[in-house]
């Protein structure tokens, strides 16, 4: 073989090492990197921060992807956590990255970034964040993130919030990604069709932020309004749990309420099958996997307009409903909803249709493409569904 033919070869069965530093292992992210980290001409390696956050009770599987926990270093403001962790430098050290991605701005990713520039790496940033979820960050946070962005090469969001966010920021649509948010959606079409006995399903922490108080009184009203007692299912946890059984307890003549408490994975598509319409009345996530969730049982949402999901994966009056959070609107939507059989099949078939490209094979196949641009060896295989 001649030599330029030999250095060829070499050059293309080069791997790329991608470092991506990230919070903690999420059950809806890590099926996508196990993906990602199948594909010819990657190497992946996570490093997280954290093993788990204090308010998370995700029942965590085998880590498959090779991963580093490093040292735990957190700080807790109200009901945000902090990672600081200095040995993120000597981890990534010893990786020897070509490729860094950050998924956020805590001291962590920020020294990771930093790791990056000393090194001369290409830099992705991957954000959940929305245009609207940012929208009350601080001068400081705001600065923080214009001097990463102006110095980053690609950009991965989960949602069209993340693509506006980043467009505020300059970003060309060249440089972004689309990496969905995901649920496990053949876990949910193998489950076994049952009777929707329950009319509402809440599904979520039991916290301020979710609204679950004002999911139990949409079910209450609506009882009134359609005449009939509402059966409710709450799968969940958290510090409002008595407050929640209080007020259920309170309107037991119109609602039927069962708490199932926290929920594994695996039992989440049995417990979604047995509802009409889930409530997702929340006061601001940046996605809402809940949803994804929902939708793979065929189940149509009624949502916040300040969720991520509103507008993206929700589609007023076509997959469910997005209202604003006026308690008039919500019972309005669901009285029609649940008293008009044709119109729940619809949304119901609708529903199930838009949540499929919303899969693990679509989202790694975004950040694989997004690592592709940046990568000096162009030689990653991007995955397909």
């Amino acid at each position: 073989m001649p030599k330029q033919d030999a250095q060829s070869v070499a050059y293309n069965a080069r791997v790329t090492r991608v470092a991506i530093v990230t919070n903690i292992p999420a059950p809806y992210r890590l099926p996508m990197y196990e993906l990602l980290a199948r594909e010819a001409g990657l190497e992946l390696r996570l490093f997280f921060c954290s093993g788990r956050e204090a308010n998370r009770e995700w029942d965590l599987a085998h880590v498959a992807v090779p991963h580093v926990f490093m040292r735990e270093r957190v700080i807790r403001w109200r009901d945000r956590f902090i990672h600081a962790n200095p040995d993120v430098w000597s981890a990534l050290s010893a990786f020897k990255p070509d490729v860094v991605v950050t998924t956020g701005f805590n001291p962590t990713h920020l020294l990771a970034f930093v790791f990056a520039q000393s090194r001369g790496l290409p830099h992705v940033a991957m954000t959940d964040g929305t245009a609207a979820s940012e929208s009350v960050l601080t001068f400081v946070h705001r600065w923080a993130r214009r001097l990463v962005y102006q110095r980053t090469q690609a950009f991965v969001g989960a949602s069209d919030g993340s693509f506006e966010l980043y467009r505020r920021y300059g970003v060309q649509a060249s440089a972004m990604f689309k990496s969905h948010l995901c649920a496990d959606n053949l876990a949910f079409a193998e489950t076994p069709p049952v009777d929707r006995t329950y009319d509402f399903i809440f599904c979520g922490r039991f916290v301020e932020g979710k609204l679950p108080l004002f999911a139990i009184e949409v079910a209450a009203q609506t009882s009134r309004q359609l005449g009939r007692r509402m059966r409710m299912l709450l799968v969940g946890s958290g510090p409002l749990d008595a407050r929640m059984r209080q007020q259920a307890e309170s309107s037991v003549n119109e609602v039927e309420a069962h708490f199932v408490g926290f929920a594994r994975q695996a039992d989440l598509p049995g417990h979604y099958a047995r509802a009409k319409l889930m409530l997702f009345p929340t006061m601001g996530d940046t996605w809402g996997v809940v949803a994804n969730e929902a939708f793979a049982a065929a189940v149509p949402v009624l949502v916040s307009d300040r969720a991520g999901v509103a507008g993206d994966l929700v589609v007023d009056r076509e997959s469910g409903r997005v209202l604003p959070s006026d308690i008039k609107l919500w019972v309005n939507a669901a009285a029609e909803l649940l008293s008009d059989e044709p119109l729940w099949q619809r949304m119901s078939a609708c529903a199930l249709a838009a949540v499929q490209p919303y899969n693990y094979a679509n989202a790694a196949s975004g950040l694989a493409a997004a690592v592709a641009l940046v990568s000096r060896e162009k030689n990653i295989d991007i995955p397909h569904a």
